[in-house]
C-alpha cells in the first residue's frame, strides 16, 4: 500500500527534485494563519523591522520541503511518519517568486530493533532557492515499510468527542531579553485539531494517506486520521502568537514592548505520538538560555524549549528553538 519501501534507500545516494515556485499570496496566506509577524505580512511594514522586507516564515519553509521530499523522495507515496528531527537551519529568508528545489542524502539506513515491519532512514536535505542558494539544511529520520514482511495491525484509536476550548484571557508583563527569567513556563493554550483543518494542511504540504483520507488512514499502522507533524509545529508559532498578542497589549501600558526577530532554527524535535484529528493540545514555551548577539547591537539569542500535551495529559511534542529577541529598550 505504501508504494515505497526502506529497502529503496542506500546511505551516500542522492536524490533531487523540484522546482516549485512561491508566490506573495501563499507566503501571507500561511502567515495570517500561522505567523503573523510583521515581515511575513506587508513589505511596507516590514521594512521597520529586523528584517527589513517580505519573507516567507520558517514553518513554511520547512512546509515546502516536506512537499518536495513527498514528491520526489517518497516519489508520491506515503512513509510511515518520522519520529523528529535532530536539527532544522534557516539559512536565508524565502522571498515572493523564488523558486525553491531539494537536494536530500540517505546518510543511514537501519531496521527497527523491535518492529520488524519497518526501518529507519537517516536524511540530509538541502532546500535551494533559484539562485542557488541553500535557504534551510534539516537532518531528520523517517520510517519506511520492509518489503515483503507483514505488517503489524494498526492502532485501535477510540472516537474522540472534540469539544472547541475556551481561548484564555491571561496575560504577563514581556521582558526585554537581559531580564528574562530563565526556566519560567509560557503557558500558550489549547489548539482543536478538526479533520477539515488536517486534510487542509496536507494538502499543501504533507499530502501522506494518513494525513489526507480517515478511510486511507484507518490501513495504516496509525489507525486513523493524525496531523502532519509540520503542522503540529506550525500550531505551536500560531499559539505563540495568540497569547503575545495578549502579552504585548498588557506590556504597551507600561512602556516600550520588546520586539522578536527571526529564528535561525531548532533542534531535537520530537513528534512522541500522533495528533489525531479531534484531539486538542495544549502548548507551552520556556526560555532556557540567552546571550547578547555579536553581530546585531541591540539584540540577543533566545533558547527556548517548547511543549505540546493532548487532553489525555500525553506528551505528544516537542523541540528547542531559538530567536532573536531585543537585548534592551532603545535610549
Amino acid at each position: 500500500m505504501t508504494g515505497i519501501a526502506f529497502e529503496d534507500f542506500t546511505p551516500g545516494a542522492v536524490i533531487e527534485g523540484g522546482p516549485i515556485t512561491v508566490t506573495r499570496e501563499e507566503l501571507v496566506a500561511f502567515a495570517r494563519e500561522f505567523d503573523p509577524q510583521p515581515f511575513h505580512l506587508d513589505e511596507t511594514a516590514a521594512e521597520a523591522t529586523f528584517v527589513g522586507q517580505l519573507i516567507g516564515s520558517g514553518w513554511q519553509s520547512a512546509g515546502f520541503g516536506m512537499r518536495l521530499l513527498q514528491k520526489h523522495v517518497f516519489r508520491g507515496a506515503t512513509s510511515m511518519g518520522s519520529p523528529g528531527v535532530l536539527q532544522l537551519r534557516w539559512l536565508r529568508p524565502v522571498l515572493p517568486g523564488d523558486t525553491l528545489g531539494i537536494s536530500v542524502k540517505v546518510d543511514s539506513c537501519r531496521a527497527s530493533n523491535t518492529k520488524p515491519d519497518r526501518g529507519f532512514v537517516r536524511f540530509d536535505l538541502t532546500l535551494r532557492n533559484g539562485r542557488d542558494e541553500a535557504v534551510m539544511t534539516q537532518a531528520f529520520t523517517v520510517m519506511f515499510a520492509r518489503r515483503g514482511a507483514t505488517p503489524l495491525p494498526p492502532r485501535v484509536v477510540n472516537p474522540i468527542e472534540p469539544s472547541a476550548p475556551a481561548e484564555g484571557t491571561d496575560a504577563v508583563q514581556l521582558d526585554f531579553l537581559a531580564d528574562a527569567p530563565i526556566g519560567v513556563a509560557r503557558d500558550l493554550g489549547h489548539h482543536l485539531f478538526t479533520p477539515e483543518a488536517i486534510v487542509a494542511y496536507a494538502k499543501a504540504y504533507d499530502p501522506q494517506a494518513f494525513h489526507l483520507d480517515p478511510a486511507a488512514a484507518r490501513e495504516t499502522h496509525f489507525g486513523a486520521l493524525c496531523a502532519s507533524g509540520w503542522h503540529t509545529a506550525a500550531v505551536w508559532m500560531k499559539r505563540l502568537h495568540i497569547t503575545r498578542a495578549r502579552d504585548m497589549a498588557l506590556s504597551a501600558r507600561s512602556g516600550p514592548v520588546p520586539q522578536l526577530g527571526p529564528s535561525p532554527g531548532f533542534r531535537d524535535m520530537r513528534w512522541l505520538a500522533p495528533v489525531y484529528a479531534g484531539d486538542t493540545l495544549r502548548y507551552a514555551c520556556a526560555l532556557t538560555a540567552k546571550r547578547r548577539s555579536a553581530s546585531r547591537p541591540g539584540w540577543g539569542l533566545a533558547t527556548h524549549h517548547n511543549t505540546a500535551v493532548n487532553q489525555h495529559g500525553t506528551k505528544v511534542f516537542e523541540f528547542t528553538g531559538s530567536v532573536f529577541w531585543q537585548w534592551a529598550p532603545v535610549h
